[in-house]
């Protein structure tokens, strides 16, 4: 059956997923820099503050939406318990734990979790193309990891390895949870509704180490850096993935997860002067052709 041209085309979509996933990338890396500066615990409370701030007109209901039901709101809670506070702990302690090629090989299983999860609490429909793109992902990304860090034979500690496979679960998690969520409230909503859950969740323990922390000695580079960190992490990417994910089903949403392993590479590339090898490259290829493969227009029969 065909469906009627839609104002919101996929491809409009499927950009603001890449883009979200890119700067997320491009941000865990950049988060490196502010952990040396602040406890972790500290720099997470702070980044859902200021997010809170710039995002203070986006909490309150317009008269298109419905009133959040009992369902909608145990939602929010769950995509901020584990998108946003559980992701970023799991994450930032695992990749202090473990080595950086375990970290990569163990990211690039997201778009596999999303898709297992999407047809268990979904009910959508894994097609083959959808599959072979989420292979091409995985692939990818284990291509990257292995060309990066060549020669690195440290596995890393179990216990760094089993916080990053947390950190995978919690994303694509936070996948299925939004596709849930952008069909009833509104992307910007969503956004700011998420990051004041976590604002709330982490406040005990960032005022915990606030009481201990010397801010004096903070540089000005590191004050902004840290706006960068929280306008980007807390209200640009969670609006641009939430607004594509209202028109795309979320297995292959999740391809678009092969970006953030991606992305923190290119900015490693790009900042650290790292090698960009042959290998690299048909990594990137490979991870490319996923994403193609997942997104290209099929029959309708097809969906």
């Amino acid at each position: 059956m065909t469906r009627a041209p839609s104002p919101h085309t996929p491809w409009l979509s499927y950009l603001c997923l890449a883009a979200s996933m890119s700067l997320v990338g491009s941000y865990v890396g950049l988060s490196k820099l502010l952990v040396v500066v602040f406890p972790v615990f500290l720099l997470a409370w702070l980044r859902f503050g200021i997010a809170a701030v710039a995002m203070v007109g986006w909490v309150r209901r317009m008269p298109t939406e419905s009133p959040l039901s009992p369902h909608d709101r145990r939602l929010l809670f769950l995509e901020s318990l584990l998108g946003n506070f559980l992701f970023s702990i799991f994450m930032l302690y695992g990749m202090s734990l473990t080595s950086a090629l375990a970290a990569g090989v163990i990211m690039a299983a997201i778009p596999a979790v999303v898709a297992l999860l999407s047809w268990l609490f979904l009910r959508e429909r894994i097609t083959r193309r959808v599959a072979a793109g989420i292979g091409c992902a995985v692939g990818g990304i284990a291509m990257v990891s292995l060309a990066r860090h060549d020669g690195d034979g440290s596995a890393g500690t179990l216990l760094g390895n089993l916080m990053l496979l947390g950190a995978v679960v919690c994303e694509a998690s936070y996948v299925v949870i939004g596709k849930r969520l952008t069909g009833r409230v509104s992307a910007k909503r969503i956004s700011a509704l998420v990051n004041l859950w976590g604002l709330v969740l982490v406040t005990p323990f960032g005022l915990w180490q606030a009481l201990q922390y010397d801010f004096a000695a903070v540089a000005t580079a590191s004050w902004g850096l840290l706006l960068f960190y929280s306008i980007t992490a807390s209200m640009v990417t969670v609006w641009l993935w939430m607004t594509g994910l209202r028109h795309v089903p979320a297995s292959s949403a999740g391809v678009f997860t092969v970006l953030l392993p991606v992305s923190a590479a290119a900015v490693g590339v790009a900042l650290l002067g790292e090698r960009f090898s042959a290998v690299q490259a048909g990594a990137y290829g490979l991870a490319l052709a996923g994403v193609v493969l997942a997104t290209w227009p099929a029959g309708a029969s097809a969906r």
